[in-house]
């Protein structure tokens, strides 16, 4: 099968699922009622998915590894760390905690400067590593993790009910109030990542190959980082953060569609997490009557799946 074929079964298998969601259970008395609930919160799903899949391959790209996503980091603990920031500053009833859209312009404001800021101090000696600076992800990660929890405990309860929502992952309540406002800085951000192929085609070499082609690695890393914190922030902001899913959608699309070309992976895996995500979301609610999570389901099959390329040396 041709890989636009295999883009339009992805496509195609989206929609039914969409129908399915939107449209099992509508009368003409009700269905006024539920598409307003309904149709918000698909559209936050499709959005969060493909903010997901764009930020996990294209990190992976310029990491050259496919166990690697943006949670290294730390944006996800960034997030939650503003998140419980916020209510201890301004308490738990402000409209900047309450307040999606203020809430999300100052999240993702944090991430960009934070992100801009580490970006631009590591890389102003022009010889800045790579991996160095996810192991500096992973420790800052940890630390803003730790001050959560440090806050946290001293927090009053009435003001972490009000922040717990942020802190973990939920498709049963995702936050339909954005879903409009941040579709236009997704568009743009995916067309900016979009344009960027043939440069992912030849950073997937390897550093040597492409500074020998002509890319300038450190700028092209660099604004490919920012453009994921935006990513992050979005799909944070809409579901909640995610450990697994990133590894699982990225590499069970390379493997289904065995090619370098990052317009057709970026597109691929796209579709395929948005696929994933609201079949996942259907069988949980309509199947198992919400019993369980699909973030609970997520992170268990992609923690195997994780195991599975270890111990299968499918780490590049």
């Amino acid at each position: 099968m041709k890989d636009s074929a295999k883009v339009v079964v992805l496509v195609v298998a989206s929609l039914v699922v969409m129908a399915l969601f939107i449209g099992i259970g509508l009368t003409p008395g009700n269905y006024e009622f539920f598409l307003a609930r309904r149709i918000p919160k698909v559209l936050a799903i499709i959005l969060a998915g493909i903010a997901l899949a764009l930020s996990s391959l294209s990190f992976q790209t310029i990491t050259h590894n496919r166990i690697l996503t943006p949670g290294v980091m730390g944006f996800d603990f960034l997030y939650q760390f503003t998140q419980v920031l916020l209510v201890m500053i301004f308490g738990g009833l402000s409209s900047f905690v309450t307040g999606a859209y203020w809430n999300f312009s100052l999240s993702a404001s944090v991430m960009l400067v934070f992100s801009f800021l580490l970006f631009a101090f590591y890389f102003r000696s022009g010889k800045g590593n790579l991996i160095t600076l996810l192991l500096l992800g992973v420790v800052i990660g940890q630390v803003f993790n730790n001050m959560t929890s440090f806050l946290v405990v001293l927090m009053d309860p009435n003001d972490f009910a009000s922040v717990q929502a942020n802190l973990f992952a939920s498709f049963n309540h995702v936050n339909v109030n954005l879903v409009y406002s941040v579709t236009p800085l997704l568009l743009i951000t995916s067309f900016l990542l979009f344009r960027m192929n043939p440069i992912f085609d030849v950073f997937w070499l390897n550093r040597d190959n492409a500074v020998s082609l002509g890319v300038d690695v450190q700028k092209v890393t660099r604004n490919t980082l920012l453009l994921i914190a935006v990513l992050i922030s979005i799909s944070t902001a809409l579901v909640g953060p995610i450990l697994f899913f990133g590894v699982l959608v990225t590499n069970l699309t390379r493997e289904w569609f065995q090619t370098y070309r990052h317009s057709v992976l970026l597109t691929g895996c796209s579709a395929m997490s948005v696929c994933f995500l609201l079949s996942g979301q259907w069988l949980v609610e309509k199947v198992f009557n919400f019993d369980t999570t699909l973030s609970v389901v997520i992170n268990f099959i992609g923690g195997i799946y994780f195991l599975t390329l270890l111990m299968r040396n499918k780490v590049v």
